[in-house]
Parts: C-alpha cells; structure tokens; sequence
C-alpha cells in the first residue's frame, strides 16, 4: 500500500500515469488502477518510474478490461515494449491480480 506522501512526492508521475492512459483513451476505472498500482510499485530510481509508469498502465488495462496492446501502450509510454513483457507478470502477482485468459 502505499501513503499520502508517496501521491505527494510523485505527483509529477502521477500526472504522467493519467496522460498516458489518455492518449491511450483509456476508462476511469482503468487509470485509478493504473495509479494505484504506480503508487503501489513505484521503485526508489527516477529511471526505473518510467518503466513502472508503462508497466502499471498496461496491466490497469488488462485487469479492469480496457487493455491496450504492449507494444501501443510502450509506443505511449516512450519504453519498449520488451520493458512491459518483462515486468508486467510479476506485477500482477505481487498485487495478487490474475491475468485474464486469451
């Protein structure tokens, strides 16, 4: 979980979080989860938030049904799509959300 002083100091991210799943038209249920899950993952590196930020986004999407493709959301997100492909499995495990089946 996470504080109101972790929302504070990475306000700047967050507004980062919420433009990315714009560009992507993403619904309302999936940002909040896209920044909750920033928050509840963000890493202590300012160069490892990016890639959290693109890997939160992709899995808001797959978890509230809203998803968009990882090589869309990296495109959005300015990462690569193998940064998303490694991470995602593991964030969702460690939020103890399961993936929806294809």
């Amino acid at each position: 979980m996470y504080s109101a002083r972790d929302q504070v100091e990475n306000s700047e991210w967050l507004d980062e979080v919420e433009a990315t799943a714009e560009r992507l038209d993403m619904d309302e249920a999936a940002r909040s989860r896209a920044a909750d899950l920033f928050l509840s993952n963000v890493p202590e590196t300012d160069r490892s938030k990016r890639a959290v930020l693109a890997t939160s986004v992709y899995v808001a999407g797959l978890v509230e049904g809203d998803g968009r493709s990882q090589q869309r959301v990296a495109e959005v997100a300015d990462v690569s799509r193998l940064t998303i492909s490694k991470r995602y499995e593991a964030m969702l495990e460690s939020q103890g959300l399961d993936a929806p089946s294809w």
